[in-house]
């Protein structure tokens, strides 16, 4: 039996309407080989989480452009464990500032790509760190 493909979600939380990045990132995985679930830009943290737990995502991916990630991030991972859904691993990306990174690391995000990271970088790192969810 073969382990079934990474589902992937990319969502853009919060006001941020430049979702140039996160669709190249979606195609990006979609051509590694994962399931892809785009969500769209303006979502609201509670939007995300549903639809995480709905599709049955392993991953979220966030992407934030708008410097509101320190709070958009840590609510997405505060309503999934709220929802029973903590093993969700989820990321984030866009212009965030080093200073930012500990307190969103703290917050359990579990991987930061800021602009410029290679995507083969991104791509290595989940293929690495996430594994299909039961």
């Amino acid at each position: 039996m073969s382990e079934r493909k990474l589902r992937v979600m990319v969502a853009k939380p919060g006001l941020d309407g430049h979702d140039r990045g996160a669709r190249v990132l979606a195609r990006c995985f979609r051509d590694a080989g994962f399931e892809v679930i785009y969500t769209g830009c303006h979502q609201t943290p509670a939007q995300i989480a549903s639809s995480a737990i709905q599709e049955d995502v392993d991953l979220v991916g966030l992407s934030c452009l708008s410097g509101a990630h320190r709070y958009l991030f840590p609510q997405v991972v505060k309503l999934l464990q709220e929802n029973g859904a903590g093993d969700i691993t989820v990321i984030g990306g866009g212009i965030i500032p080093d200073q930012d990174c500990q307190k969103l690391y703290d917050a359990g995000i579990k991987a930061i790509f800021t602009p410029g990271t290679p995507l083969d970088v991104i791509v290595d790192w989940i293929k690495k760190n996430v594994k299909p969810l039961e």
